[in-house]
């Protein structure tokens, strides 16, 4: 990834806000960045990077130039000989005492018709995943991981006790709605998070007069910017059949005139 490429998904990372910023959700506890400027920071390599690895990069940098966060250790692996058992995504000490964060990031759409609470209604683009799973992920399994007898030994050596540890989470998505939606979608999460729209193949003859573009999925965090290589209707269509007929939902871009907004299109 060059590092313009780099600078702009970056910038998008910084822009995305928090799933939920004040009371906890399910439980957990947000965790906020302290005030920040990116206009004066070189972005690290991230070169070879997935996407979940890249936004964790880009949340310890930020962190790197926060007065009022230490980093004790990021990226812990808890070992049971030479078996795994999870990884700590990050120990800190701020100005509230330390704290075990764990990072998220996340491309959720809306489906009433799945779930029974405003929560479950939130899917991964492919159905394959969804925001309750997650969440039941984070306190049963991730969370929980601080208090494993194996995890010990690293938070004495740190010189801390995990009775006195904040567990708290750094969640962001961007979310997106069914295309024409009319409705209250949710009063728990930020409304904020909101980017787009999604919809399926036979929705799309209603743009035939605007322009497409579909990034890269390491791309998907970036924000639009109208420097790319646009396509006409009948070009993008070939190109987004590509994606359906494997059952994969891609992030798109659709430009107005000026006007430049990001949807997914849903082969289910």
């Amino acid at each position: 990834m060059d590092t313009v490429t780099l600078q702009r998904n970056f910038e998008g990372y910084v822009n995305t806000p928090l799933l939920w910023c004040d009371a906890p959700v399910y439980g957990l506890k947000p965790y906020v960045m302290g005030s920040y400027s990116i206009e004066h920071h070189i972005i690290p390599n991230g070169k070879n990077l997935r996407l979940g690895k890249l936004v964790e990069q880009f949340v310890f940098h930020e962190m790197a130039a926060d007065p009022s966060c230490i980093i004790l250790a990021k990226n812990i692996q808890i070992q049971d000989d030479k078996l795994t058992i999870g990884e700590l995504d990050a120990l800190l000490v701020t100005n509230t005492g330390p704290v075990h964060l764990e990072i998220i990031y996340k491309f959720y759409l809306y489906d009433p018709d799945v779930g029974d609470s405003e929560l479950a209604h939130w899917i991964g683009p492919n159905r394959k995943d969804a925001l309750v799973q997650k969440l039941n992920k984070l306190k049963e399994k991730q969370l929980p991981l601080l208090y494993h007898p194996k995890t010990q030994p690293l938070i004495k050596k740190l010189g801390l006790n995990a009775s006195d540890i904040q567990q708290q989470v750094l969640f962001k998505a961007q979310l997106f709605l069914p295309l024409h939606f009319r409705g209250d979608a949710f009063s728990q999460l930020n409304l904020e998070c909101v980017n787009g729209f999604y919809c399926n193949s036979a929705d799309l003859a209603q743009f035939k007069a605007h322009l497409f573009y579909i990034p890269s999925k390491l791309n998907w965090i970036m924000d639009p910017d109208d420097n790319v290589s646009w396509l006409d209707y009948e070009d993008f269509m070939v190109d987004v059949m590509v994606w359906l007929h494997e059952h994969r939902s891609p992030l798109c871009w659709l430009k107005t005139g000026t006007y430049i907004k990001k949807f997914f299109v849903v082969w289910w």
